[in-house]
């Protein structure tokens, strides 16, 4: 292939006839995930076995592409890595045509090969089996009810294409938007045609993506930027990583398209350090692009420049607001400044700066490719589009999805979710109790907000937020002063210590929240926490500190009698904490075997062998022998 991007369209359609030229005689494609969840559970081993067995059979495979060279006539095996595939619950997972294969281990790529490479066949033992349809066997993506209900639009290439070949990437109308937008479209169209979409920011403030960037173009600087923010740190969450691992030329692209709108000449990428994968197939991307010529002195022939570059951050959580990232950037210590000046005005180094999270940037290329109005068509008025989660807790699937604003907890839950796991490992409905939305940054919501659609305006009337995009579910065995103490301790691990309301108020809330569980609050600690929680969230410099109290103020608002409970009776309705516990041993299953007193270090349990037991709770030290001992599970209250 000529590197000529002098030409830019006839380039992309001839690296588009490339790909299928390479491609046209697979005769079966093996897709295996290579996302962190999947690979942590030893898909790269799977896809080497797999391989390996291939050429030991003597079947006609490759596992890499050569476009260099080298010509595949002969019908072929073809074989890839993927980024996450989303089901992250049913990993590793192995796709052969719409055939998807389950928890997949080493030992079974010899008969995966076999049944279905050489046969043609299904080994159903690995297809996903619905719990909720009489154990219905799942052929396929599209029979699985997790992936029915969803809308992936971000995600649609993620689990699907190889996330390091750039020319599948092109051959799926990869960098046709940023084309058309450095070749066809003036700065000014592009920023408004962002701006009628109704884009806004994935990274949980929510502002409208195109406003932004015409902020940033009417700057008239000869040195302007665009920031990738990357340092995806909430609990629980890790969209970003996935896009980046699975789909990242749509980032590249989308800080494309964004460069043009603000004409930008520089941009940056800003990786957390713990997502090694992430680094290592960003880093790859760019690199590609520029060997094509894509990025580089002379973008699509057009004499301008757009050049990136890859910055690991340091893992500070705090370095995920904008001023405190531009701030490492620099070379400085991650923290924030106070705004005004906005970074559209004065950002890196003090030139005009755009910065947008992974997720806003990776949507933008299908804005630009199928316009606003296609764009607008999914979710709502003021919250069009779609918007990525991690689904983690207690719920029957768990993984990533992607689904249009608007969609209900009720459906994301119980629907694509599948249910609730009670703590004896069935699912049931009833056994919902919550679920954190927006990491640390968000709130609990209730039973009562399940068929509330989610969107960026809605969540803001009940005190929670969208956030990047975590969902915790919690069954009705959580305690929910225990929650809100894990994301405040968070929180404060992370507070920079820059302003005094954010480091010395989130230390009192969680040392308020630990005298809560210790069973040491008054009503004086109640009403200390209600108004240190508000003076934190009104007066902190940057978005940390300010939505820091969120967990403790939903958990104050819709949990307060559970609260209560732990100041004023001294009991933990949920039976968690152990300083609140009172073990007792029930009447209707204490056969009298005597085996928890045997067990009990200081005497606190009586009885009368073949009658009930009774433990003495001044003597008791909680140590929870008794329980562990009893066979009859008559012992309750650990």
């Amino acid at each position: 292939m000529k590197n000529d991007i002098s030409k830019p369209k006839e380039f992309l359609a001839e690296a588009t006839e490339l790909f299928r030229e390479k491609t046209k005689a697979t005769t079966k494609r093996i897709v295996v995930c290579a996302g962190t969840g999947c690979v942590a559970n030893g898909s790269l081993e799977i896809f080497a076995a797999i391989e390996k067995k291939l050429k030991d059979g003597g079947i006609n495979a490759h596992a890499e592409l050569k476009y260099e060279g080298e010509t595949y006539k002969d019908g072929f095996v073809r074989q890839s890595i993927s980024g996450c595939q989303g089901f992250c619950q049913a990993g590793p997972l192995v796709c052969i045509g719409n055939v998807l294969y389950t928890c997949v281990q080493v030992s079974d790529v010899d008969e995966i090969v076999e049944t279905t490479i050489v046969k043609g066949g299904v080994v159903e033992r690995l297809l996903y089996v619905d719990r909720h349809n009489k154990n219905r066997k799942c052929i396929g993506q599209s029979e699985i009810p997790f992936y029915q209900r969803q809308t992936r639009l971000t995600l649609k290439q993620c689990g699907v294409f190889d996330p390091e070949d750039i020319y599948e990437y092109i051959a799926n109308s990869g960098y046709e938007a940023a084309r058309r937008a450095w070749c066809e479209i003036e700065p000014e169209t592009v920023c408004e045609e962002v701006k009628v979409s109704g884009l806004r920011g994935r990274g949980g403030g929510g502002f409208p993506t195109g406003v932004k960037w015409q902020f940033t173009l009417k700057e008239k600087n000869e040195k302007k930027y665009v920031i990738c923010n990357a340092d995806e740190g909430d609990p629980g969450a890790f969209m970003d990583r996935s896009v980046m691992e699975g789909n990242p030329h749509s980032v590249i692209e989308g800080m494309m398209i964004a460069a043009r709108g603000i004409e930008a000449n520089e941009g940056y990428i800003y990786v957390r350090l713990e997502y090694p994968l992430a680094v290592q197939r960003i880093k790859k991307a760019v690199a590609d692009a520029e060997k094509l010529g894509i990025l580089g002195d002379n973008v699509f022939g057009t004499g301008k420049t757009f050049k990136l570059d890859v910055m690991e951050g340091a893992g500070a959580f705090v370095c995920g607001e904008e001023t405190a990232l531009m701030a490492s950037i620099e070379g400085n210590r991650g923290m924030p400044k106070p705004k005004p000046p906005f970074p559209a005005q004065s950002g890196l180094w003090g030139k005009p700066t755009v910065i947008n999270n992974v997720e806003t940037l990776a949507a933008v290329p299908y804005i630009i490719l199928n316009g606003a109005k296609k764009y607008r068509e999914c979710g709502t008025e003021g919250s069009p589009g779609t918007k990525t989660f991690a689904l983690t807790g207690h719920v029957v699937n768990t993984g990533l999805i992607e689904v249009p604003f608007g969609s209900t907890l009720r459906e994301i839950i119980f629907e694509i979710g599948g249910g609730v796991i009670d703590n004896d490992g069935s699912i049931s409905n009833e056994a919902f109790k919550a679920v954190q939305i927006g990491g640390p940054s968000g709130g609990c919501l209730t039973e009562k907000h399940l068929d509330l659609p989610l969107d960026f305006d809605s969540l803001k009337t009940v005190g929670a937020m969208v956030g990047s995009g975590g969902l915790v579910v919690m069954n009705k065995h959580t305690c929910m002063v225990q929650m809100a103490r894990f994301f405040m301790q968070f929180t404060q691990n992370e507070s920079c210590g820059k302003c005094l309301l954010c480091r010395e108020g989130t230390k009192q809330m969680l040392a308020l929240l630990d005298d809560i569980i210790a069973g040491n609050g008054t009503q004086e600690t109640l009403d200390i926490l209600d108004q240190v929680a508000s003076t934190v969230s009104k007066g902190s410099l940057c978005a940390l500190g300010k939505t820091a109290p969120n967990p403790v103020l939903s958990t104050l608002r819709y949990f307060r009698p559970e609260v209560e409970a732990h100041i004023f009776q001294k009991k933990c309705p949920s039976g968690q904490c152990k300083a609140l516990s009172k073990p007792e041993i029930l009447s209707g299953k204490c056969v009298g075997c005597t085996a928890c007193a045997r067990k009990c270090p200081v005497g606190a349990i009586t009885g009368e062998r073949k009658s009930t037991h009774v433990i003495d709770q001044d003597k008791c030290i909680k140590c929870g022998e008794c329980a562990k001992a009893c066979k009859f599970h008559a012992v309750v209250g650990f």
